[in-house]
């Protein structure tokens, strides 16, 4: 994300630089086997949380692996990194089928000479220690798609050949002026740039609450790619992006539509179960030091919300 670089060290990601598809047939280098591979994510980070989902709804849970890593960054060689902590749950610091403290060492374990950046998801190969793929967007559909030997029955498709095109152009506007810019508007270097970032994001926020007045889905009328790539970042609005990141002008539990789209898909199994609030506030509060120096983390909002009835059935 080049065009980020101004805005948030943690926002400029890694470009997709671990791109290899993993397929039924390993056409593109690596192919796809139950037990071999380990999906390292955090559970604050909303690109991997897409991952998360998609393993979840696939019913991939036994297939492929989960490390989590702590919500809190640590500071390696002057660079914040996803590390495996005691403090969450990891003997020794390290990851207990990978051997690793930080993520960033499977990485180098592919390419020793590699000096990008490390993001997560990453998908790790168990027999060699070798990061395979970070490309958040192809993982999805790769799960989706080249895994179904081992779909759980009346797993859904969640990129319909007939919807593809109208779900790219959706996903396309709502990474730039969703996904993005509240990360625009968190680490603003200006006013005119945060005020800018702001503009962007309400207008979307504000065409897709009259989109979801009229459709209980933002394509078709089952999940889809499109809704996983949304509702993580509508899941950590009210949370943190709205205070931690000065996203005010509303809060989602004032979107009538939105949130009650946002409350139907954490009721629908394969979200709700996959959100951890203490991670997510833990990390945005205790990782901005140049946002949020004192490190408090904030309290609410109340999560309880999230189960009252939402009326899209």
């Amino acid at each position: 994300m080049s065009s980020e670089q101004t805005e948030a060290k943690e926002h400029v990601r890694a470009p997709q630089h671990f791109t290899t598809r993993l397929t039924s047939d390993g056409a593109d280098g690596a192919k796809a086997e139950a037990d071999r591979y380990r999906l390292v994510v955090s559970r604050a980070c909303p690109w991997a949380h897409r991952v998360i989902i998609t393993r979840e709804l696939m019913g991939l849970q036994d297939v492929i692996s989960l490390a989590v890593t702590d919500p809190v960054q640590e500071m390696i060689e002057g660079e914040y990194h996803w590390v495996f902590t005691e403090e969450n749950g990891n003997a020794g610091g390290v990851d207990e089928v990978l051997g690793i403290h930080a993520l960033r060492e499977a990485y180098l374990a592919a390419e020793p000479d590699y000096t990008g950046g490390v993001s997560v998801p990453g998908l790790v190969d168990t027999r060699t220690g070798h990061l395979v793929n970070n490309d958040f967007a192809n993982l999805t559909l790769d799960l989706g798609s080249e895994w179904k030997e081992w779909h759980r029955e009346g797993a859904p498709d969640l990129y319909p050949e007939h919807l593809r095109a109208e779900i790219d152009a959706i996903n396309e506007i709502v990474y730039e002026e969703v996904n993005t810019q509240v990360y625009r508007a968190g680490f603003a270097p200006t006013q005119a740039f945060y005020d800018q970032a702001v503009k962007v994001l309400f207008a979307r926020l504000d065409a897709l609450e009259e989109r979801l007045r009229e459709q209980r889905y933002l394509v078709g009328d089952s999940v889809t790619e499109a809704d996983i790539r949304l509702w993580t970042t509508l899941v950590r609005f009210d949370a943190v992006y709205h205070g931690h990141f000065k996203c005010n002008v509303r809060k989602l539990t004032e979107y009538p539509a939105l949130w009650g789209y946002a409350r139907d898909l954490f009721q629908t199994p394969g979200f709700g179960e996959t959100v951890d609030f203490d991670h997510i506030k833990r990390h945005y509060y205790a990782t901005h030091d140049n946002i949020n120096p004192t490190r408090i983390v904030a309290v609410g909002p109340d999560q309880d919300l999230w189960l009252t009835p939402h009326g899209r059935g």
